[in-house]
């Protein structure tokens, strides 16, 4: 067990001596879920816009399709 503040191999340890499971520390961990959120609330974003344009489309060919 290392002794609080000190390095791993793994990454540098917390305030109380530990390490995440992935070998971050916890403010590391905190910005790196910031960002994994932020990009997939892009993504989303995206794939909504994505859905509403190819179903704006989707009516738009039944509309042409209906008139005669």
């Amino acid at each position: 067990m290392s002794p609080a503040g000190a390095t791993s191999g793994e990454g540098t340890a917390n305030s109380d001596g530990t390490t995440n499971s992935d070998g971050t520390t916890g403010r590391r961990a905190t910005l790196e879920e910031k960002a994994r959120r932020r990009a997939m609330l892009i993504r989303a974003g995206i794939y909504i816009f994505a859905t509403h344009l190819f179903a704006g489309f989707v009516l738009l060919l039944f509309a042409l399709g209906d008139r005669k």
